[in-house]
């Protein structure tokens, strides 16, 4: 009888003082994941997509997890592969987040026949804090006015911009090398120059930092340019953990660039059918070594290699000086001799020499060896 009183009264007490109700869980919201765009400032009732960029909604107050370094690649038709697949290899690694934008969503066709369809457009692509624009075939898209426009905003807009190879050319259409110094790949170095006369172009780095604009040189230089990069952006320490998780050897103090060794100043031999045996050396000295089937004759060799030594030999102060033959009188001339002076001031030997290749009748060994006798005059 004491219990069901008891329960009785439980029951009265808790109909004249009801538990207070649990708040309402507030309307979960969206919102774009601070990319930059239009629409970061809006708020969304369901998850989907940004009408703006075309990103993911995500959960309002997720944007700081959320949150990486962006990198924004441009792609044309004739891109270099390595120019962007290597940087990207080294960004996504690092945990930033890299996609593409080309001017249309269709495929772009890089070179080696490789096709890859962009993420984003120039109409539609989000800000980014990085801007990689890569080398290649690049004269189309020099020549396009509406990419040159998206660079010049995205580069505005950006932290960092970073080209490869030639994509230089891009970035001085648009104005960003002026009184910079810049770099690219080996063989448009001085075209560079020429088309870019505000620009200080120089042959003896792999990259050149200036602060906002970064420039590399060719190909794999701009993996080393994406590690500085990375370096820069989350210090040292990640570049070099990255790098050794993609099993590459990155050495910030390297100072080899392609541009700056001594082949470059090799002479422009056209005419003849070799085959190439060795080629070796490096900023002061090289050697290179080739089987030639035409011309034939040792004489012939010798004199198309005379003839190309002085109206061929590249990056020089002045002529090219043949030096007087070695052979006596009663000999055939056995190699041509030669010494110029660079344009920094550097005094260089250069030699050839032809001879029958063994257990290959008809055919010949050409050796040409070139040697820095002198250091660059410094001014």
């Amino acid at each position: 009888m004491k219990k069901l009183i008891l329960l009785c009264a439980c029951a009265l007490l808790t109909m004249a003082f009801p538990a207070p109700a649990a708040p309402d869980k507030p309307p979960t919201t969206f919102v774009c994941p601070d990319c930059g765009c239009a629409s970061d400032a809006q708020t969304f009732e369901k998850a989907g997509i940004c009408p703006s960029c075309g990103m993911k909604l995500i959960e309002k107050g997720q944007q700081k997890e959320q949150q990486k370094v962006t990198v924004a690649v441009l792609l044309f038709d004739g891109a270099q592969i390595i120019d962007y697949a290597g940087p990207w290899e080294a960004f996504g690694e690092a945990g930033f987040k890299v996609y593409t934008v080309a001017e249309n969503a269709t495929p772009v066709h890089a070179v080696f026949g490789q096709t890859i369809t962009p993420d984003y457009t120039f109409a539609n692509s989000p800000a980014a804090d990085i801007l990689l624009v890569p080398g290649g075939s690049t004269k189309n898209a020099v020549a396009n006015a509406h990419l040159i426009q998206w660079v010049q905003k995205t580069a505005a807009a950006s932290k960092h911009v970073m080209s490869v190879c030639t994509g230089a050319f891009i970035l001085a259409r648009a104005g960003l090398l002026d009184g910079l110094t810049a770099t690219t790949v080996s063989h448009a170095i001085d075209q560079l120059a020429q088309e870019s006369p505000r620009t200080k172009v120089v042959a003896d780095q792999r990259y050149v930092d200036n602060g906002k604009i970064i420039t590399t040189a060719g190909l794999s230089s701009g993996i080393d340019g994406a590690f500085h990069l990375i370096a820069k952006i989350k210090g040292k320490g990640a570049a070099e953990d990255t790098a050794l998780g993609m099993e590459y050897r990155w050495d910030p103090d390297s100072k080899f660039a392609r541009a700056a060794l001594a082949d470059m100043h090799f002479p422009q031999i056209d005419g003849i059918d070799a085959q190439i045996l060795s080629t070796e050396g490096d900023a002061d000295h090289w050697e290179f070594k080739a089987l030639l089937s035409q011309p034939n004759s040792a004489a012939g060799a010798l004199d198309l290699l005379a003839r190309r030594v002085v109206a061929g030999t590249p990056h020089t102060r002045g002529p090219v000086t043949l030096l007087p033959s070695k052979a006596d009188a009663s000999e055939k001339q056995s190699e041509v001799d030669w010494t110029f002076t660079d344009e920094q001031g550097a005094h260089w030997q250069g030699s050839g020499m032809a001879e029958s290749a063994k257990d290959q009748p008809g055919k010949l060994v050409i050796t040409l060896r070139l040697k820095r006798e002198s250091a660059p005059k410094t001014s």
